[in-house]
């Protein structure tokens, strides 16, 4: 089927979607978790205090995710370009892509208030990255088939809550924490829409489907790639437990796969068969590498514990 062809088959399953997840969305405001009293004047026009680490009410590993995680909201621009091209702007497609896209702006918002306010990161070093971030702009992986665009957003949507609520418990912030929980609810909500439909598609068009989760389970990669010195942000995530492989394998692919129940599929032909042996294949070996991840940093983890309490 071509994607014409899908997204009109499956536009009453999107209606459905979009009327289910508006009786389950909740109306939130972002400026009621923002801590406005403890703001202050930075240095620069207004004459106030240069930002330093030492005002910070976050963790280590909470000023790093924070950034990766806004940096990651900030592309909303480029991202709705990206699926209102690929889902179109009518009907009931065109109604969830401005939806979607009016929820997700407010994560944003609420982050960079919260950041700012609360002192949280360094805000010159956080908007240089931003400029930086935008300007190269954004082009998704998936973007030559709509079936791979539903799949990845499935996954990538369960990724980008878990790695918003461990940013919240890493914190070390109760305000932070309540704050990403809230964003993290929205996530879970907008993966269960897009899983819904990826289910949907596996009844339509299976072997075209199966093929596609293959496709971006084994070329997964979060939005935020592109960012300046995502690589080591993401290794410092890593070993901080806010996402990582034994994260990505447990807590985000399978519990898709499993909902999908993509394994167990039966009457598919040669394309969906390899496709579904390749997936297996992967997973396997994604465990094996993130068991040897995790016997790595629990050993990093006992070793700075030792240098730690060497000191005092």
């Amino acid at each position: 089927m071509s994607d014409t062809d899908l997204i009109l088959a499956l536009e009453e399953v999107v209606e459905r979607e979009l009327n289910r997840h508006l009786g389950v969305a909740k109306e939130w405001m972002p400026h009621e978790y923002v801590p406005w009293s403890k703001g202050r004047d930075f240095d620069g026009l207004m004459g106030g205090e240069a930002w330093a680490v030492d005002q910070s009410p976050v963790s280590d590993i909470g000023r790093i995710s924070l950034v990766v995680n806004l940096l990651t909201e900030d592309n909303l621009p480029s991202y709705h370009h990206e699926i209102a091209t690929m889902f179109g702007r009518e009907g009931a497609w065109g109604t969830w892509v401005h939806q979607w896209t009016a929820e997700e702006g407010r994560h944003a918002i609420v982050m960079r208030d919260y950041l700012l306010t609360a002192r949280a990161v360094d805000p010159v070093a956080l908007e240089q990255a931003r400029m930086t971030h935008m300007a190269e702009g954004f082009t998704s992986d998936n973007s030559h088939s709509m079936l791979h665009s539903v799949a990845y957003v499935a996954f990538q949507e369960l990724a980008t809550r878990i790695s918003h609520r461990n940013t919240g418990h890493h914190s070390g912030d109760p305000v932070c924490d309540r704050m990403l929980a809230r964003i993290a609810t929205d996530e879970n909500l907008h993966m269960v829409f897009y899983r819904n439909l990826l289910k949907a598609a596996l009844e339509i068009a299976p072997d075209q489907a199966v093929r596609a989760v293959a496709d971006v389970v084994t070329g997964f990669r979060m939005p935020g790639h592109g960012m300046p010195g995502f690589e080591r942000a993401a290794a410092q995530m890593a070993i901080g437990g806010i996402y990582n492989l034994r994260i990505h394998h447990d807590d985000v692919l399978q519990p898709v796969l499993r909902h999908l129940r993509v394994a167990e599929l039966t009457g598919l032909g040669p394309v969906g068969l390899q496709a579904q042996q390749e997936l297996g294949m992967y997973l396997e070996g994604l465990d094996t590498q993130a068991t040897r991840f995790d016997e790595r940093r629990a050993a990093l983890l006992a070793r700075r514990a030792a240098a730690q309490a060497a000191k005092g």
